[in-house]
């Protein structure tokens, strides 16, 4: 019988190390074998406050959406030659009936089921199902580690859509977390030709610099002029910074998670007619988030400092809080801990 540990959330600081039965895929849906899983934000804030926003940790909930895996077994309809392939799982599967998805907008879906979004359970466990559209086949090159980034990438890739990124463009991220470094190196793969960062965290901007990039502390001031802005610290004074950075006609995505209102100086926004953005997920970005992954030109080994065995995802959890000098941590429920 196979062995389902997961790493279950059952409200503010409770994670527990529990067995899980495993499912049986339906028609159309892969069984998987998680090999990776990146810790990302929501993640965090989950476990240290039990909810975002109306989504709330009401029972137990396996954490963690960041994932790829190998599929093990298929449900009815689906190719049985796609056993023992490597996947990157896209995890939000829409109902592809409302109009948001008959638009193409599958990311703003009512009824979309996205891993470890109350109620819904995620995939820091040993095994999962899903709908075999949403299972990726990763390229040959990539290992399940790289290939669980394509998920965080998919949020600069998006981005990047949004803010239409194109040959020339001046690119200022606010934030050199994983998103504001996946994104930069996206936006530098679309074609922008002068990339500055933003943080208050010298090991950060580090590690942006040896990307190749310009970096500047936020604590400091700031100087240029940029067609786009990617906020990605969700700090109040960063984005209000960053739109009086922006030249006219520019476009401002707000990306971070910060406070749930912020002020904005009006004016710029009109006398400049600056666009802005929100960004809720992404749509249609998995192949091409693969690709660059694969290309090299989005290097993920680089944002990865940190790994964890499932039994250790809280010591995940809390890394950030505990290490400054971390960025993504990865929990592989196939690793043992080292002796």
């Amino acid at each position: 019988m196979l062995s389902n540990t997961s790493a279950v959330l059952y409200g503010e600081k409770d994670l527990r190390i529990e067995a899980r039965p495993v499912e049986d895929p339906r028609p159309g849906e892969v069984l998987v074998e998680i090999g990776a899983v990146g810790i990302c934000g929501s993640d965090v804030h989950y476990y240290e406050h039990g909810r975002i926003g109306e989504y709330v940790v009401e029972r137990p909930m396996v954490i963690g959406h960041e994932s790829a895996g190998t599929i093990v077994k298929v449900g009815a309809g689906v190719d049985p030659m796609r056993v023992g392939e490597a996947v990157a799982l896209e995890p939000g599967v829409p109902c592809r009936k409302c109009t948001q998805c008959l638009a193409g907008r599958y990311n703003l879906c009512p009824d979309v089921r996205f891993f470890a979004t109350p109620p819904i359970d995620g995939s820091i466990t040993h095994y999962v199902t899903i709908d075999e559209k949403f299972a990726f086949t990763a390229p040959p090159s990539l290992t399940l580690e790289q290939a669980a980034m394509a998920e965080p990438v998919s949020v600069g890739v998006w981005a990047a859509r949004k803010a239409k990124i194109t040959p020339g463009d001046r690119v200022l991220i606010t934030g050199a977390g994983p998103i504001g470094l996946f994104s930069a190196q996206v936006a530098r793969a679309f074609g922008a030709t002068q990339i500055v960062l933003t943080d208050i965290n010298d090991f950060r901007l580090g590690v942006a610099r040896r990307l190749g990039f310009s970096t500047v502390n936020a604590s400091e001031a700031m100087d240029g002029i940029f067609d786009v802005l990617l906020e990605c610290s969700g700090a109040a004074p960063a984005l209000k910074n960053g739109l009086r950075a922006l030249d006219r006609a520019g476009r401002a995505v707000l990306i971070g998670m910060g406070p749930d209102e912020v002020s904005i100086e009006v004016p710029i926004v009109q006398n400049r007619e600056l666009q802005v953005f929100g960004v809720f997920r992404y749509a249609n970005t998995y192949p091409t988030a693969l690709e660059l992954i694969a290309s090299g030109k989005v290097d993920v080994d680089a944002v990865i400092t940190h790994r964890f065995t499932l039994e250790q995802t809280e010591d995940a959890l809390t890394l950030a809080r505990r290490v400054p000098d971390s960025l993504k941590a990865v929990v592989a429920p196939g690793m043992t801990v080292q002796s």
